[in-house]
């Protein structure tokens, strides 16, 4: 099992197209509704976005990245941001009632 948390600042004025994509991306995941994988994507005001991706396996990323609307979401993700997306492998420390279990 690989977790990861992916965070990064959009310009002001194009957050809300960084959310439509997104909101795309959640779309394909619910319309395919692939097994092996977890995503959540949260936004703050300031325009900070943070994804957080659990997959049982690198298979299953390529489940995420495949996706044509993952692929609208990451063409011209670098002219979006102000400050770029930074990824880091996560392990859990602790987890109450924390996104159905």
């Amino acid at each position: 099992m690989k977790r990861h948390l992916i965070r990064y600042k959009t310009k002001p004025e194009l957050a809300d197209e960084n959310e439509r994509l997104i909101k795309a991306v959640f779309q394909e995941l619910g319309d395919k509704s692939p097994d092996g994988v977890r995503y959540m994507t949260l936004r703050a005001g300031d325009g900070t976005f943070v994804h957080l991706v659990e997959t049982e396996t690198d298979a299953h990323a390529e489940l995420i990245t495949g996706l044509a609307a993952f692929e609208a979401f990451q063409n011209g993700i670098r002219d979006r941001c102000i400050e770029r997306p930074q990824r880091e492998e996560m392990t859990v420390v602790g987890s109450y009632r924390m996104l159905g279990e």
